[in-house]
């Protein structure tokens, strides 16, 4: 019998895993081998998390690796389906560029970049990878880049500005209510 709880908390995430590596140990009598593993979770509603597990076995692996992403989350400034201003993100030799896209573009990435943009719930984006390219800090420095977004309304509100000033040109048509 399972608890229901549990089961809608497993829900709650999307979980996708961003590099499986089997690393090595060097002791007195040789080699011991383990497996590490890198994940994104989020909700697709604002919140992303990254983490990493290190374990004997895979399974183990992934359950801490998602542990630590669930513990690890980040609130996003989402606009629509894409997010209000052009950004870089930098995590030592990674750097990735966040552009805004309009309705239709689609999620223009690939590998780690691709996995924490669409957990996050971005459907419109385009971004380039520069730089780096190790999966984990190319995940962290997207993440990075995504916690340098402002909310162009708190931010009009902050400058005293009207909000149309702020928003994106495609999207000044739109109604926001």
């Amino acid at each position: 019998m399972t608890n229901g709880y549990k089961d809608k908390a497993e829900k709650e995430f999307d979980e996708r895993i961003i590099n499986i590596e089997r690393v090595a140990t060097v002791v007195k009598g040789g080699r011991r081998f383990s497996f590490r593993v890198h994940m994104v979770a989020g909700d697709h509603k604002g919140r992303v998390g990254i983490g990493m597990g290190k374990a004997k076995s895979v399974p183990d692996a992934i359950r801490k690796a998602a542990s630590n992403a669930k513990d690890d989350m980040h609130p996003v400034a989402i606009y629509d389906t894409t997010i209000p201003h052009k950004v870089i993100g930098k995590l030592s030799g990674a750097k990735v560029l966040l552009k805004p896209a309009s309705e239709g573009t689609g999620v223009i990435a690939a590998g780690a970049v691709r996995a924490v943009v669409e957990v996050t719930g971005i459907s419109n984006i385009l971004t380039k990878s520069l730089g780096s390219n190790n999966s984990m800090n190319i995940a962290a420095a997207t993440i990075k880049g995504l916690d340098q977004l402002k909310d162009p309304y708190e931010e009009a509100a902050k400058r005293g500005v009207d909000a149309e000033k702020l928003i994106p040109f495609w999207d000044r048509g739109k109604d926001h209510g």
